[in-house]
């Protein structure tokens, strides 16, 4: 995970640069993109990745409402520029009033909480512009 005074991200590609960004491995002879790590790309089964930094922005392909859990939450795929990432829509109602396909929207970062040492887990989501 990386860490940044005080901070660690919740995932390993979630990079807490000011502004955070998202970071895929890229198959250098498709262009296949993961968040994963990777031995082998899935789609060319080549075995060499380059990091790139996903686009900030997109748009909402897919959305389901999850009625699970203490309260309803947006699960959704959004487009960032032909990078597809599975993520939480934040800061909407879960309702399909609200949330629309082909909606826009952009990375947000939010603390998941601190551990007995102080330190603070980031996460990551995507919310309307």
């Amino acid at each position: 995970m990386t860490e940044t005074g005080g901070k660690i991200a919740f995932v390993d590609y979630l990079i807490l640069d000011d502004p955070p960004y998202l970071q895929a491995q890229e198959c250098t002879s498709c262009g296949a993109r993961y968040f994963d790590r990777r031995n082998a790309c899935a789609s060319c089964f080549e075995d060499q990745f380059r990091s790139v930094a996903i686009e900030r922005e997109g748009v909402v392909t897919s959305f389901s409402i999850v009625q699970m859990g203490p309260i309803p939450y947006v699960s959704a795929v959004v487009d960032c520029g032909g990078t597809s990432v599975k993520c939480t829509i934040m800061n909407v109602e879960p309702s399909p009033k609200d949330v629309t396909l082909g909606m826009q929207v952009k990375l947000m970062t939010y603390s998941m909480g601190e551990d007995s040492e102080g330190t603070e887990a980031i996460a990551f989501g995507f919310e309307p512009i």
